[in-house]
């Protein structure tokens, strides 16, 4: 049944807060100033268009609010003004009841929460549009989190994704940008998202891989992640290791627990540089809501990451072609930039590449200006986005996540060292690494990784090459079944002209007779 009731709700909000009015000032038909006069009724919007659109997506609710979330991560499509407040979309949802979170835990793991835990707290710590979270204690004595989903999301979802395609389509035919903006794909896009958070097994698995990647002897005391605890886990309920820390943007709560500021931004870097590097696989939420700061004397100062519901994924090619542009950009070489935008395929193979050098030179000439404390790493990535678009760049979902996790470590970090250097702190780093990927250690590594495979086929190739020396000789006959072809092809050529010039004949007695 279409949800008539709920659109009707939708219209009324866009109304309220002028977004058709949004809509129409971007538009220079004069039918459309023309609907803005009267839509305006000689009235301005008091409050900016970012504004109003962040207040309509708070007052349609918790999915809509993720909606905004996740488009604010698409800098690349969505003007700059609407991203930054769309940025600041926080989840107000009152917590469901705790018999209906205890309902839940017995329906997914057997048991109730009685059974289960030593201990478990009625009153959830945290609530959120998708779940909330309950402390506990397990019999063995470890302190432990329980993330609930909440009940009923996938129907409330599916209802209103299905109007978000529609008002999708809608702005994809009437907005000035809709086919550049893609909607309808970020419709899809925020669709997979939703359904992939609602699965808590998916969110645990990538708790886990991080855990794991960060576990390596050569990053100890870089970050702590929670262990998860399978048993009690399934796609409605994760368990992990309750951990406990100061919110990374609580500055004076960490002077005062005396650790070094200096060292825990340059932490961030090495962490996040870690992660999409090293790992190809990232945590992609690093806001100030899911990063603590451990305050316990065995790990003072490390970072502890909460909430892997949404994480990003690095082929080996991404990796290269990031490593290799941030290199280029430290160095200035805006023709090497060009050159790997267009060897990546992600620019038409007919782009001028002086051209493009010129555009990607506007961008970074005015950064590398100012004082090194000063560029925004993130910000010049933007700048590229958006310059990319006049050379018709398709932007990877991967980057643009990638781009919006910088920009987040880099103000994490200048939050608690105001004079970092992150271009400083990540070209030893990146070089580092281009070195192990391409120097002697890199090959080697790399053999060694093919040994297997390579050991297998070795034993095979002198036995390949005898049977391929004992196959019969066909190419005599290939070559006259080729010869036959070609006359063949001669000989239809010759009748066709043949025909062509009888024709040509009879047109003209048949022209003469006329006359």
């Amino acid at each position: 049944m279409f949800p008539f009731y709920r659109l009707f709700t939708i219209v009324v909000v866009v109304l309220r807060y002028q977004l058709d009015e949004l809509v129409l000032s971007g538009m220079n038909h004069r039918c459309a100033r023309f609907l803005l006069k009267v839509v305006r009724l000689g009235r301005q919007p008091k409050l900016a268009r970012g504004v109003r659109l962040r207040l309509a997506l708070e007052t349609l609710g918790p999915i809509f609010v993720k909606f905004g979330q996740v488009l604010s991560t698409r800098r690349d499509l969505i003007p700059l003004d609407i991203a930054e407040q769309l940025s600041l979309l926080q989840d107000r949802v009152p917590s469901f009841p705790s018999a209906i979170a205890v309902q839940t835990i017995e329906k997914a793991l057997g048991a109730s929460p009685d059974v289960l835990f030593k201990q478990f707290s009625m009153e959830p710590i945290a609530s959120a549009s998708i779940a909330q979270v309950h402390f506990a204690q397990l019999h063995d004595g470890r302190d432990v989190a329980v993330k609930v989903l909440r009940p009923g999301m996938l129907k409330v979802i599916n209802k209103d994704l299905a109007l978000m395609r529609i008002l999708a389509s809608w702005v994809e035919r009437l907005a000035p940008d809709g086919r550049r903006l893609k909607p309808r794909e970020v419709v899809a896009e925020f669709d997979k998202y939703l359904h992939d958070e609602l699965d808590l097994v998916r969110e645990a698995s990538n708790c886990s891989q991080l855990r794991r990647n960060f576990e390596l002897k050569d990053r100890a005391g870089l970050l702590l992640v929670p262990e998860v605890v399978w048993e009690y886990t399934a796609s409605t309920v994760f368990t992990m290791e309750r951990m406990q820390g100061i919110p990374i943007n609580q500055v004076e709560r960490l002077r005062a627990a005396q650790v070094d500021l200096k060292d825990l931004a340059r932490k961030g870097v090495e962490i996040f540089f870690t992660q999409v590097f090293s790992d190809g696989f990232f945590h992609a939420d690093m806001h100030p809501g899911n990063i603590l700061v451990s305050e316990k004397p065995e790990s003072l100062g490390q970072y502890i990451a909460l909430d892997f519901g949404i994480v990003g994924s690095l082929s080996e090619f991404d990796k290269n072609y990031l490593a290799q542009n941030f290199l280029a950009f430290f160095r200035r070489d805006y023709r090497r930039v060009a050159q790997l935008h267009i060897e990546s395929g992600w620019v038409p193979a007919d782009t001028r590449e002086e051209e493009l050098e010129g555009a990607v030179r506007a961008v970074c000439e005015p950064y590398f200006d100012r004082p090194l404390s000063q560029i925004s790493l993130g910000q010049v990535l933007l700048r590229l986005f958006q310059t990319s678009r006049r050379f018709n760049v398709e932007i990877q979902p991967q980057l643009v996540l990638l781009q919006k996790t910088l920009l987040n470590v880099e103000g994490m970090g200048r939050d608690l060292d105001p004079e970092l250097d992150l271009w400083d702190t990540a070209k030893p780093y990146l070089e580092k690494w281009m070195y192990q990927r391409i120097g002697p250690s890199g090959l080697y590594k790399r053999m060694s990784q093919e040994a297997g495979q390579w050991a297998q086929l070795l034993p095979q190739i002198p036995r390949l090459i005898v049977s391929n020396l004992d196959r019969p000789d066909h190419s005599v006959r290939l070559n006259q079944e080729l010869t036959q072809l070609r006359q063949a092809y001669q000989q239809t050529n010759r009748l066709l002209t043949v025909l062509c010039v009888i024709l040509l004949l009879a047109i003209g007695v048949v022209l003469k007779a006329i006359w």
